[in-house]
């Protein structure tokens, strides 16, 4: 009796026991661990400032020497400019267009620096690193005070960050349980619709809870509870539509997609760590584009600077679930694809 040789019968379990669709997926999840390490290395190992806006309150004579230091700093790590007064300036960092202001006092030696670190802290000490540099070489000191400080409960200022993280991934991990539980694709318009609602439904009530939780249950960020709310449910259903978009697209590969723009590139570009003027130059490029720094950006605009400068970072989650959305029913109108669960229960 033929009996094959023990080399040849590893190799035969193995192909059965790894299809070739298998292996890929291996593969694909050993360059998303890889993409995993790479960006969120790359983008927080290092933080350096760049175009870090700081204004200058200063008389005539010395606010263009003051600019022309600021700007000099190597690397670009200074966007200068000039403000008439310092509650001018106040207001410049409370509605997001300014890191920080120095303002000079004629009268004495020390100069005070007007930081907002609910927004970086990060930024804020860089801000502060450079404009001491700068005083000490003429014989100046610089005071520190924060006209938007971050609240008790939100020692490091990342709790929003990781609010909007917990709203991502409970986004795209709605919408893949739908898609794993009854087929990547709905079956029809009227399908797709359902499960629209419910992510809809989903969305509300985790932002809600979520909101609950992070501000009256920790104390852990300030806000209007239904302003967070409201931001939160946003981030939910974009995340999750644009996931369901990308399942219909790709089938199980789409939850691998929406891992690499969700969790790959868009945590460590979102701003929760560091904010933009601290990282390099591509995630700075791409981290307002992304939900996750839309949503950062957002719940900390409605946390701690009065809703200020909302229109962006809305328009851009309204924008990616619009594409998801639009996306989803295109594919479906094409026509399901065959041996889909929800196909075969339609069918059926």
């Amino acid at each position: 009796m033929w009996m094959a040789a023990p080399g040849q019968g590893f190799i035969a379990e193995l192909k059965s026991a790894v299809t070739p669709r298998a292996a890929l997926l291996v593969i694909g999840v050993l360059l998303l661990q890889l993409g995993f390490i790479t960006s969120y290395i790359g983008a927080l190992h290092k933080p350096a400032p760049q175009n870090l806006s700081i204004a200058v309150v200063a008389p005539p004579q010395v606010a263009p020497k003051l600019v022309g230091a600021l700007e000099s700093v190597p690397n670009d790590a200074v966007r200068a400019s000039t403000a008439p007064d310092a509650e001018t300036a106040t207001q410049l960092i409370k509605d997001q267009k300014l890191y920080a202001a120095l303002v000079v006092d004629p009268t004495s030696t020390q100069d005070t620096l007007l930081v907002g670190s609910a927004r970086g802290t990060s930024a804020a000490k860089a801000a502060e690193s450079i404009t001491t540099a700068i005083d000490q070489t003429q014989g100046r000191t610089v005071k520190v005070h924060d006209v938007v400080p971050l609240a008790k409960g939100d020692t490091n200022g990342l709790s929003a960050f990781y609010l909007v993280i917990g709203w991502c991934v409970g986004g795209y991990l709605v919408a893949s349980i739908l898609g794993i539980s009854a087929g990547s694709k709905p079956a029809n318009t009227h399908r797709l619709l359902i499960r629209l609602g419910v992510l809809a439904v989903y969305s509300v009530g985790a932002g809600v809870l979520g909101t609950v939780i992070a501000g009256p249950v920790l104390d852990a960020l300030p806000g209007s509870v239904l302003g967070l709310s409201a931001i939160g449910a946003l981030v939910v259903f974009t995340v999750g539509a644009f996931t369901m978009a990308l399942q219909c697209l790709f089938d199980i590969l789409g939850i691998g997609v929406a891992v690499l723009i969700f969790v790959v590139l868009g945590n460590p570009s979102a701003g929760g760590v560091y904010p933009a003027p601290m990282t390099p130059p591509f995630w700075r490029a791409i981290g307002s584009w992304i939900p996750n720094g839309a949503g950062t950006t957002a719940t900390k605009s409605v946390a701690y600077f009065g809703s200020t400068n909302l229109g962006l970072p809305i328009l851009v989650m309204v924008v990616w679930a619009l594409i998801g959305i639009g996306v989803a029913l295109l594919a479906v109108l094409r026509g399901p694809r065959s041996g889909g669960r929800e196909l075969a229960a339609a069918e059926g």
